[in-house]
């Protein structure tokens, strides 16, 4: 296995940190997301090595949200400092919330845990291209959504 573990650790972290707004359950839900796929005995190469890490945390993800289906940001919010940081972060979340489950969920892989676009289109189950495009349209919907936001 080629794959950088620790690094994989911290991103699939932030995958289930940005998916259920909760820290402690997003470091368990990640512990548990390695401890199954090290379960798996089978060698992998790197990109579905990836694609299954992402599968089993969507997973489990999935599961935490259906437990508890309203979670607030206070957690997030503990940690700002100033106003200007929390009203930022608000408008950062209204923004996201405006966009689809899967625009989301897109944006989140490639740009914050920096997913190439053919692990993205493998795990999604589209071409690259159409993972491009999506990516593309999602990108100017938060921008639109962010400029309406006042950011």
């Amino acid at each position: 296995m080629s794959i950088n573990l620790e690094e994989q650790y911290d991103k699939i972290y932030r995958y289930c940190y940005f998916k259920i707004h909760h820290k402690e359950r997003a470091e368990d839900i990640t512990q548990e997301t390695f401890l199954r796929f090290f379960k798996n005995d089978s060698r992998m190469e790197n990109e579905e090595a990836m694609r299954f890490l992402y599968t089993i945390a969507h997973n489990l993800c999935i599961d935490e949200y259906r437990k508890r289906q309203n979670l607030a940001l206070d957690d997030a919010m503990e940690s700002l400092d100033s106003t200007e940081k929390v009203l930022t972060q608000i408008s950062v979340q209204n923004a996201l919330g405006k966009l689809e489950p899967f625009e989301r969920e897109l944006l989140l892989l490639r740009y914050v845990n920096e997913v190439p676009i053919s692990v993205i289109g493998k795990l999604q189950g589209i071409s690259r291209f159409c993972v491009y495009r999506k990516i593309t349209n999602a990108t100017k919907k938060f921008k639109k959504y962010l400029e309406e936001e006042g950011i």
